[in-house]
């Protein structure tokens, strides 16, 4: 705290407005932190309020924009990439589809307090088509809630923060080898994590190609097709491959207890 406190004192908007903009593009930095900060600095002078307020919701608007553009073109594409930076991609697709599954939009009004839904909210938005305006509208807002959320806590509490600082530099050296280690402690976590959900990538695949072979064949009375697409992928007039049947991916528990045992079953997604 008391690094970043120096730095936005003396680099101001522009420190602030490059860790909000790396923040809301998926790099794992310290928006919030960064935001609270500087409204603790407005509160000494160094910055004007107003000004913290309004670059940092411009530039969380500006990397979610980029986001929900690169949802739009590429789909499911970008949110795999980001998802494969989780520890079980898996948990992080389904978390953040059903957010906006039962939400839809007023889910951008919240996202950002929400580690992991705040970088997957924005290209889910554009994977799923929403309005750029409607996307806008709902994306300023939420970004207006948290940049004020944090800043105002920063600015009426200025004084507590600076206190923290200046306890900080009296046991500077104590906090860096207890932030080391803990840094340490998270990292190993996260290797055991990955290499625990590494079972996810020997799930058996077919290429399309392969399968329409095997419907053509004497094989295809064995087969059950199954379309499982989610999150505004489906609907009741989407076409399906023909005599696949559909499978709720958000009520799975359900649905699987009427599946035959003694056929193979072929899920395909979006």
């Amino acid at each position: 705290m008391n690094d970043l406190l120096s730095l936005i004192s003396h680099h101001g908007y522009l420190l602030l407005a490059l860790i909000c903009f790396a923040e809301a593009l998926g790099l794992p930095l310290p928006a919030a932190i960064a935001i609270l900060t500087a409204g603790a600095v407005a509160a000494f002078g160094n910055l004007h309020f107003y000004l913290v307020f309004g670059i940092a919701v411009l530039a969380l608007v500006s990397g979610d924009f980029i986001l929900y553009f690169a949802g739009r073109v590429s789909g499911w594409a970008l949110l795999g990439l980001l998802c494969r930076l989780s520890a079980n991609p898996e948990t992080c697709i389904l978390r953040s589809a059903e957010y906006f599954y039962r939400r839809g939009k007023q889910t951008l009004l919240f996202a950002k307090f929400i580690p992991g839904i705040n970088t997957m909210s924005p290209p889910l938005a554009g994977s799923m088509k929403m309005r750029l305006g409607d996307f806008l509208q709902f994306d300023a807002a939420g970004a207006a809630l948290y940049a004020g959320a944090y800043s105002l806590a920063g600015y009426v509490f200025s004084d507590a923060l600076r206190a923290i600082t200046r306890g900080l530099r009296s046991v500077g050296f104590a906090a860096e080898v207890i932030f080391a280690v803990g840094f340490t402690a998270y990292v190993i976590y996260r290797i055991w994590i990955y290499r625990k959900y590494r079972l996810l990538d020997v799930i058996p695949r077919v290429r399309a190609e392969e399968l329409a072979k095997r419907l053509a064949s004497d094989a295809a009375q064995n087969m059950l097709i199954a379309d499982v697409r989610s999150h505004g992928y489906y609907d009741a007039d989407s076409e399906r491959i023909a005599g696949s049947i559909r499978i709720e991916p958000n009520n799975l528990v359900e649905e699987v207890k009427n599946l035959p045992k003694d056929r193979e079953i072929y899920l395909y997604c979006t």
